[in-house]
């Protein structure tokens, strides 16, 4: 972690388990249970729960709930498939909903 020194990251909430790097950070403009939620190209220090297909505002995809490996919290979902072709650049994304997670600076 010493090449993150000064750098801010995104961690658990409940337990401060890191989550995302602000450099994975690819929009704020998502909405998810809880209100706004922001979109990162990369998550670590999560696991993926099973794969389900679920109606989303922007249409149906199949998705993975994304929870913290350390405490458990849900935090968000992964797309894992979009059956919209307009909507394909979301697949491998993750779903942080911002009531999840803190800002830090390492």
């Amino acid at each position: 972690m010493d090449d993150l020194d000064g750098h801010p990251l995104f961690s658990c909430n409940r337990c401060r388990n890191p989550i995302a790097l602000r450099h994975n950070l690819l929009s704020k403009a998502f909405k998810a249970r809880s209100g706004q939620a922001y979109m990162f190209s990369e998550a670590m220090n999560v696991v993926l729960g099973g794969k389900r297909e679920q109606q989303l505002i922007t249409g149906r995809y199949v998705v993975a709930d994304v929870s913290c490996s350390k405490c458990g919290e849900v935090l968000g979902w992964k797309y894992l498939k979009s059956l919209d072709d307009s909507q394909r650049y979301k697949i491998g994304r993750f779903i942080i909903e911002k009531s999840k997670i803190l800002k830090e600076y390492a």
